[in-house]
């Protein structure tokens, strides 16, 4: 999973000044095609009718892309081949490959993995190739500036949608962090109640142990020295000195208690 999210995600669409950038270079091919329309004659309203054509699938490709089956290998095979329809007859006519390039920007929108980079190399050699057959050593120079923009655009294109993915991932990973930090809180809170419940049990054994037997020896000397008093009251000195006794000892187990349950201070 985390190998395709950062191979592509296809689908994500360059920022609004690249794609302007694109169709200026696709209005600039349109604009010299009206310029050379002296040499292109009779043929110059086809030429424009073609080039619309293609503006139109790359633009339908653009914004509503096909990705399965053959369908969008047989879409770059047929604005590949109508390029070149253009292009062979008018050799001279350069800036055509121009829109091969812009479908080499296309790839990395359509296609993942190899298959983009099949088509760009594809695309690369039909710039190439194409003009060094027709001219020369001399076509071989014109295709260079057609074949850095076959480069450069599906690079920046692939760079593009990595750092997207990139992004996603962060986020993801940000939200996964987050959720685990409040399962900790909540975990934390009941350690924290559970710690109480704890405290608290150990406070009742406590105070049943010691303070309560305390008490209850407190009340039977009490009963004792009343006893006495009624019975045997020279004794009695001694029997309420065992009740301070007791109640003295009482009170500092209490005072321990409390001290013990108090919040420490800085």
């Amino acid at each position: 999973m985390q190998q395709s999210t950062a191979i592509a995600h296809p689908g994500s669409r360059p920022a609004p000044i690249i794609l302007t950038a694109v169709y200026f270079f696709y209005v600039t091919v349109v604009l010299r095609t009206l310029a050379e329309g002296h040499l292109l004659a009779s043929t110059l309203p086809a030429y424009l009718g073609w080039e619309f054509l293609f503006g139109v699938l790359f633009t339908l490709m653009l914004w509503r892309p096909l990705r399965h089956g053959i369908w969008p290998h047989l879409y770059f095979a047929f604005q590949t081949l109508l390029v070149l329809y253009l292009l062979v007859p008018y050799p001279q006519l350069d800036f055509f490959n121009i829109l091969l390039a812009l479908l080499s920007f296309q790839t990395p929108l359509v296609f993942t993995n190899w298959r983009r980079w099949a088509w760009v190399v594809v695309l690369l050699l039909i710039i190439i190739l194409s003009l060094t057959i027709l001219l020369g050593i001399y076509g071989f120079a014109l295709s260079l500036l057609a074949a850095a923009a076959a480069i450069i655009f599906p690079a920046y294109v692939a760079v593009a949608q990595e750092i997207d993915a990139a992004q996603r991932k962060r986020q993801e990973l940000l939200a996964v962090l987050k959720q685990a930090n409040q399962q900790l809180t909540a975990s934390a809170g009941q350690a924290d109640e559970l710690s109480t419940i704890q405290e608290r049990d150990h406070l009742a054994r406590e105070l049943h142990d010691s303070v309560s037997q305390t008490m209850f020896g407190i009340s039977l000397h009490a009963r004792a020295a009343q006893i006495m008093l009624e019975h045997e009251p020279d004794r009695i000195h001694s029997q309420l000195e065992q009740l301070q006794m007791l109640t003295h000892n009482a009170l500092d187990e209490m005072r321990g208690f409390i001290a013990h349950l108090r919040p420490a201070e800085n």
